[in-house]
């Protein structure tokens, strides 16, 4: 192994240069006692920008949006106890939804460990469970190596977060800079390119199938393989659907695009899986909100399972066809193998099928008889002022649902959401990471009145560092999917849900005192005019308070533990939901 040397500097040094030769040039963090070392160095560097955030958590939102939006790896600093634990959030989220990213936190002294020193805690113990890798430093010669492990888990194979905390001690003693030009870890070999046996089988299930679908999840996003989707799925003519992590990894505007499967999904995509013969997963790992009841799910359908992570393969569903490997170079093979031998198969009939319940059943709602504003129209008419090319990232909750449906989505990597673990106050932070991520892009941030009030003191972090994200608050007063199951299933005993967030706060003026503008929309013939303003202000972040109708619902819905069969289609929309269409 060669290595590049350098003389006597500090393990503060070492970290920050490690860091540059990591390729990082933006860092979201909170210094604190015993991260300090590390901030002194940091402040010396000419090629990374450190974003003072008001709070951890923001700080890992933040860097999950960074890399969500960019393809790079996401990287947030804090320090030990309280400021470590404030990440764990973050690295779940980050890890069910498979973010590349490198947390950074100080530890007490080496010495000191395991004494319940000041601000101790195990944050190495607390996040195994949660994080791809994780790495304890006390020795500063390791720094280098690490670091540089770091960043190579944490964006090969299955992405993932990666934790490195380092003792204060090593912060500060002296040591020699050697940056790894090679790395060795035994046992760490992920299977990008897939077997050609599997290959050829899927290719045969294909041609023999008469009812398939392609069933795409967040790994297709995260392998940037929506060229090679497109591919596919043209080539063949066979349905798509595209889960809340897949969004945007094919056009929604194509004429194949079932939409969103599973809980909240269209009814024409829940229909296509659970009539197909051939279900072709790729990049999905067969979740619970999107199966349903895991017995009634698809039942007729033989499987192939392509994921670059084998532990997700069978894990819910009998794979007939098991392929590890990376979306992208999967597909690819498909492709060429279909392409080389001529097999095509006869989907027409099939096609038909569910176009029709497409047409039948369209993403749709009720308009509120009281002249009151709908939030689906809020996010139908931002979808098209602001366009496909604009990154949109949302909380979690109703808002989130409604944005999946009613936003257009056309491009890869321009929706980010909390999927797996559904963090709410994730889509405040997750903008202003993306926007440093992606300068040039419009970021808006689709929040609730309950997730906006968790995260929204980053607005600070976002108007002092020109950041110039845009805020659509969705405001119906209440934690609205809690009120919308207390509605349908606890007979409207609405306990706890109310947040009386039309009057507290006003969020036009807590907007203007976080240095932003604000604005207000209760009319349905102001949105176009309030969205239009707001998208005219570049140089100061936006926050719009849409007071919305309160009663509103997401539909389709499939009650959580119940089979896909038993979907739901809005109660008062034309045409009646006809369980024969499944």
């Amino acid at each position: 192994m060669t290595e590049q040397q350098s003389g006597q500097i500090t393990g503060a040094q070492s970290l920050v240069t490690s860091l540059e030769a990591a390729g990082v040039t933006d860092i979201f963090g909170i210094p604190g006692g015993a991260i300090l070392p590390a901030y002194d160095p940091l402040m010396d560097s000419q090629r990374i920008r450190h974003i003072l955030v008001r709070h951890e958590q923001g700080a890992g939102h933040a860097a999950q949006g960074y890399a969500a939006a960019s393809g790079r790896v996401g990287v947030c600093m804090a320090t030990s106890g309280p400021g470590a634990t404030n990440l764990v959030t973050p690295l779940a989220d980050a890890h069910m939804d498979s973010v590349p990213m490198v947390a950074v936190t100080g530890q007490v002294g080496a010495s000191m460990i395991g004494t319940d020193a000041f601000q101790e805690a195990d944050i190495r113990g607390i996040t195994m469970p949660i994080t791809k890798h994780n790495f304890l430093v006390t020795d500063p010669a390791e720094i280098p190596r690490t670091i540089a492990e770091a960043f190579h888990i944490a964006q090969t194979g299955r992405p993932g977060p990666v934790l490195v905390d380092v003792a204060k001690s090593a912060l500060q003693s002296m040591t020699t800079f050697q940056w790894p030009t090679e790395l060795s870890l035994p046992g760490y070999r992920p299977v990008t390119k897939p077997h050609a046996k599997q290959i050829k089988e899927a290719a045969r299930l294909i041609a023999q199938a008469s009812r398939p679908v392609l069933y795409v999840g967040g790994g297709v996003i995260r392998a940037g393989a929506s060229r090679e989707l497109f591919e596919l799925a043209t080539l063949t003519g066979i349905p798509v659907v595209t889960t809340l992590m897949a969004r945007g990894a094919f056009p929604d505007s194509h004429p194949q695009h079932l939409g969103m499967p599973g809980m909240h999904g269209t009814v024409a995509a829940v229909a296509g899986l659970q009539k197909a013969d051939l279900i072709i997963s790729l990049g999905a790992r067969f979740d619970d909100r999107v199966t349903g009841n895991l017995d009634s799910f698809a039942p007729n359908a033989l499987v192939i399972h392509a994921d670059i992570d084998p532990a997700e393969i069978g894990k819910n569903r009998h794979a007939d066809v098991p392929i590890v490997g990376d979306a992208r170079e999967v597909i690819a093979d498909l492709v060429a193998y279909l392409r080389a031998g001529d097999i095509q198969g006869d989907y027409e009939a099939w096609v038909d099928f569910v176009v029709g319940v497409k047409k039948k059943y369209p993403v749709a709602y009720e308009v509120p008889s009281d002249g009151s504003l709908a939030p689906q129209l809020v996010l139908e008419r931002l979808s098209k002022i602001a366009g496909p090319d604009a990154i949109y990232t949302s909380g979690v909750g109703q808002h989130q649902m409604w944005a999946a449906h009613f936003i257009d989505f056309e491009k890869p990597m321009t929706w980010l959401n909390s999927g797996g673990l559904g963090t709410m106050g994730y889509s405040v932070p997750a903008a202003m990471g993306a926007k440093v991520g992606r300068p040039d892009a419009t970021v808006w941030s689709i929040d609730g009145d309950g997730c906006f009030q968790m995260t929204n003191q980053e607005l600070a972090t976002c108007a002092i560092n020109n950041i110039p994200i845009k805020v659509a608050v969705i405001n119906n007063e209440s934690l609205g999917m809690v009120r919308q199951w207390q509605t349908l299933f606890y007979n409207e005993r609405y306990s706890n849900t109310d947040l009386h967030s039309k009057r507290i706060p006003d969020f036009v003026k807590l907007a203007d005192a976080y240095g932003c503008v604000g604005l207000a929309c209760d009319s349905p013939d102001d949105v176009d005019a309030t969205i239009e303003k707001a998208m005219s202000i570049d140089d100061q972040p936006v926050v719009v308070d849409f007071r919305v109708h309160r009663d509103a619902m997401v539909w389709p819905m499939v009650a959580a533990g119940t089979s896909n069969d038993d979907i739901k289609y809005a109660r008062d929309l034309a045409p009646k939901f006809d369980k024969d269409d499944l």
